[in-house]
């Protein structure tokens, strides 16, 4: 079984591929087309800003690569968010293979702290990434994005607002949390994802 880690400019690579070796799997970090269509698994990751992720994809056609990829691809933080259809993160138009739009996170009454950072739970969990994983679990987030829900989420988080934790649709998964950050949880959701 070959897993590539997608190489662009918006990393928490190492974190990813540590949490990987954890569970035994070894995975090649590469931004070569025909390494990323080889692969049995393909892992999106991202920390930073969306249109300056967006542009470096562009530049290297990872953008139209992606979206054509037919093996299993897991989405992590920016990743996810990048997959969808629209960040207001600077009006970035993003890879639309979710239907869900990029909102940032307004302050609201009870004062919670923008970007989201800490542990928070996540519910209504409707997929085999989530195989042997318990509703309200918690998991690791920093962001001050998040995802809308529509039809393709498939968990939830309450952070001031319900939004999507996590979207699936067709080989395409996406998750705003950090399942390498995210202690047994996390590694629990990186097998099942491996085990697709």
């Amino acid at each position: 079984m070959k897993t590539v880690i997608i190489q662009y400019n918006a990393g928490n690579i190492q974190s990813v591929l540590f949490a990987l070796e954890r569970i035994g799997v070894e995975a090649i970090v590469t931004d070569d087309e025909e390494q990323i269509l080889q692969a049995d698994k393909v892992i999106f990751p991202g920390v930073g800003e969306a249109s300056t992720a967006m542009q470096y994809l562009k530049q290297r056609k990872l953008d139209q690569l992606i979206i054509q990829l037919k093996q299993p691809v897991l989405g992590i933080c920016l990743g996810m968010q990048l997959m969808c259809k629209f960040s207001e993160e600077n009006n970035t138009q993003c890879l639309g293979i979710f239907d869900e739009q990029v909102a940032k996170f307004k302050p609201v009454e009870e004062q919670l702290k923008i970007p989201q950072i800490g542990w928070n739970n996540i519910y209504d969990l409707q997929s085999n990434l989530f195989k042997g994983i318990e509703n309200n679990a918690y998991c690791y987030f920093v962001h001050g994005y998040f995802a809308t829900k529509g039809k393709h989420t498939i968990a939830s988080t309450d952070y001031g607002i319900a939004y999507s934790s996590a979207l699936h649709k067709d080989n395409f998964y996406g998750v705003q949390f950090h399942p390498e950050k995210s202690a047994l949880v996390g590694e629990q959701i990186l097998k099942n994802f491996i085990e697709l």
